[in-house]
Formats: structure tokens, C-alpha cells, sequence
């Protein structure tokens, strides 16, 4: 399962975060409160499988999941050893996808600055200066291979280790600079701290949250260069924090009187699922509901192989039907009726939200 991992300065308001998505993490105003990393699996909200649910009077849902860590905090010349130093770089290291958690709001009783584009300046050098560390000592390495190997894979590994080389020299992280797709897939294996997804988490105060857009504004305007692109999700993350820990009724109440909708631990929970490449589809029926999560561009029998390995062995085909169709139709036998469900076979693109039958033969 792929993970998402919060990272940050001390006090940003990481375990905060974490305990808002329903995790236990200690979260207290000084450094390191959190030392090994907390690790949390969280449902991924969907209306479109509660609607599918209810369609087909399923006895059971359940969701897809998430997976979130929470990493210590970071401090200048953490790349030299500096606070938690090495072991953090490792946590931040093991997870597929980053949430930078930036200070906006403003405690004076709370250590540390609350101007997040100084957040992200400190965090942006230390994880681009351990990269252009690792990246250093493996150019060599790899340009010494290239004697001995001509194949165009390692040819093409050493040219996207150089452009990550003149990038991190310059002090800018992969993810924003114009590296190519194909040089920042070659990349992957090296397990490169800045060649991941990221997203960012704005963490405002209470009295912020009237001025969301203008508090936002300078870290959206930070990522909105060529290769930045990131989402940008201001959230009060104390409030949040508190509304977890009420029953249903009572955290929308306290929501609704914020003029906060659902709440944004909502929002980052599928902005995360989607960042990490993960892709929906259904199944649905009177005993149970389910989202299935796949990689985005799987074929159908790779997803068949996502309920159990022996539909993928066995695949012959994949009824299919997007989810809002089949709501639209009333039912799986009407939509049969209908001519609107689709038999795809073994090169099928399987897009997110269908609703798939599979038939196998083992």
C-alpha cells in the first residue's frame, strides 16, 4: 500500500494532522514530539459507492484506505545530521508521496516561525541537499558502468541522474524542476527524496479562516511555476483535530458553525489517494459494496487480480459500466436490458469509477 507522509518543521502541526484523520499521535508545543514515525490507514471518503450502496441495498461497504505517516519534525541541517537528521531523511525516504505541513497560524506559545514560505524554504534545502548528496556519489558510479554496459537503459539512467545533478546544484527539488516524465521514472529506483509527489497542507489558525484565499495566496503563487505544480489545502488543522474527536452529529455541528462543509481532512485524504496514482473502481450487489483501488492505467485483468489472483489467471472478460450510468439505468439487470453494459477484454484501460463483473476460468 502506498503511503503518504506528513513532513515538516517542528510544531507545524503535523501529529496534529495525524490525530485529525483519527490517529493517536503525541502532539505537544516542542521539538520531536514525535520521534518514530506514527503510521495511520484511514478510509477514503466516496460518495459515489455509499449511492452504489444504497442502489443495490448492499448489507456491507467498504471503503478503499489511505495510508498516512506521520514523520518527525525537521530542522536546518538535517542533510548534516542536525536534529533527527539521518533517520528522518530514511523516514521521509520509505514513503511514496510527501504533504509538506506549513505554519501559517499565528501562537505565541508555540515554538518556531509561522511564515510558511520560510516552512517551505527550509524544508525545499535540506531534502534537495541530501538528494544532491546521494546523486553525486551514484552519477560516478553509473557513468564508470556505462564502460562496461552500452544498454540504452543504463544510458538513459545516467542522463536523467545528470539533469537531476544541474537541477539539485541549483538548489531546485526534482519535483520542480522541468525534468522529464521519462528521466523522473528513470530516477525512481534511486529512491530520491524530491522525485515525489507532493501536495501541501496550509495550516491556518481560527482567525484565518475568513482570509483562506489571501493566507493561501504567496504558497500557491510558490508552486505555480513550470514543473511545480502542487495542491495547496489550507485547513485549520487544531479545529479539525478537535471535530475527530466527536461523534458524527456533533463534529458537523461544529463544521457547519465554521462554514466548513465536510471539512478538509475530506479533501486530503482524496487528494492523497490521488497523488499516489491510486484509481477506483466498484463492485456492487445486496451482500456488499467495495471500492477497489488500482494503479491509474492498470488493464482489466490486472484489477481482476485485485480481488483475488486467480481472476486475473483465469480472466476471459470484464462487464463494465460506469458508475453514474448504472445509477442513472436503476440496476445491474436494467442496464443489461439496456444494451449499456460493455464486454472488455484483456487490453481494457480500466477507468476510475466503473463498476466491473468479472468472468474467469481456472
Amino acid at each position: 500500500m502506498e503511503r503518504l507522509g506528513f513532513v515538516g518543521l517542528p510544531n507545524a502541526g503535523k501529529s496534529s494532522l495525524f490525530n485529525a484523520l483519527g490517529g493517536q499521535a503525541l502532539a505537544a508545543a516542542y521539538p520531536f514530539a514525535t520521534v518514530d514515525p506514527n503510521v495511520g490507514i484511514v478510509a477514503v471518503p466516496d460518495d459515489r459507492l455509499d449511492r452504489l450502496a444504497e442502489l443495490t441495498n448492499s448489507a456491507k461497504i467498504v471503503h478503499a484506505v489511505a495510508e498516512f505517516v506521520d514523520i518527525a519534525g525537521l530542522v536546518a541541517g538535517a542533510h548534516q545530521g542536525e536534529g533527527l537528521g539521518n533517520r528522518f531523511l530514511a523516514h521521509i525516504r520509505e514513503v511514496d508521496g510527501i504533504a509538506f505541513v506549513l505554519r501559517a497560524f499565528r501562537d505565541d506559545d508555540v515554538m518556531g516561525p509561522n511564515d510558511p514560505l520560510e516552512h517551505l524554504a527550509t524544508v525545499e534545502t535540506e531534502l534537495a541537499l541530501a538528494d544532491l548528496q546521494s546523486v553525486e556519489g551514484k552519477v560516478e558510479r553509473q557513468r564508470k558502468a556505462m564502460k562496461l554496459d552500452k544498454s540504452p537503459a543504463l544510458a538513459l539512467e545516467v542522463d536523467a541522474l545528470d539533469a537531476a545533478l544541474a537541477a539539485l546544484s541549483e538548489g531546485t527539488p526534482i519535483y520542480r524542476s522541468t525534468i522529464s516524465a521519462e528521466h523522473r521514472a528513470a530516477l525512481k529506483p534511486w529512491f530520491l527524496l524530491t522525485n515525489k509527489p507532493v501536495l501541501v497542507v496550509l495550516n491556518i489558525g481560527e482567525d484565518q479562516l475568513a482570509d483562506v484565499d489571501e493566507v493561501a495566496a504567496p504558497v500557491r503563487a510558490a508552486f505555480g511555476g513550470a514543473g511545480a505544480s502542487a495542491e495547496v489545502l489550507p485547513m485549520c488543522v487544531q479545529l479539525e483535530a478537535e471535530a475527530a474527536q466527536l461523534a458524527p452529529d456533533e463534529r458537523q455541528e461544529l463544521l457547519d458553525a465554521y462554514d466548513l462543509g465536510e471539512g478538509a481532512v475530506t479533501r486530503l485524504v482524496q487528494s492523497a489517494y490521488r497523488i499516489l496514482g491510486r484509481r477506483t473502481f466498484f463492485t456492487t450487489g445486496p451482500d456488499e459494496s467495495r471500492a477497489w483501488t488500482f494503479r491509474a492505467g492498470a488493464k482489466a485483468p490486472e484489477c481482476a487480480g485485485v480481488i483475488h489472483t486467480d481472476f486475473q489467471r483465469g480472466f476471459i472478460k470484464a462487464e463494465c459500466i460506469h458508475w453514474d450510468e448504472l445509477l442513472d439505468l436503476g440496476s445491474w439487470s436494467k442496464a443489461r436490458d439496456a444494451g449499456k453494459l460493455r464486454i472488455e477484454g484483456k487490453d481494457y484501460e480500466v477507468v476510475d469509477g466503473d463498476v466491473l463483473e468479472f468472468r474467469f476460468n481456472v
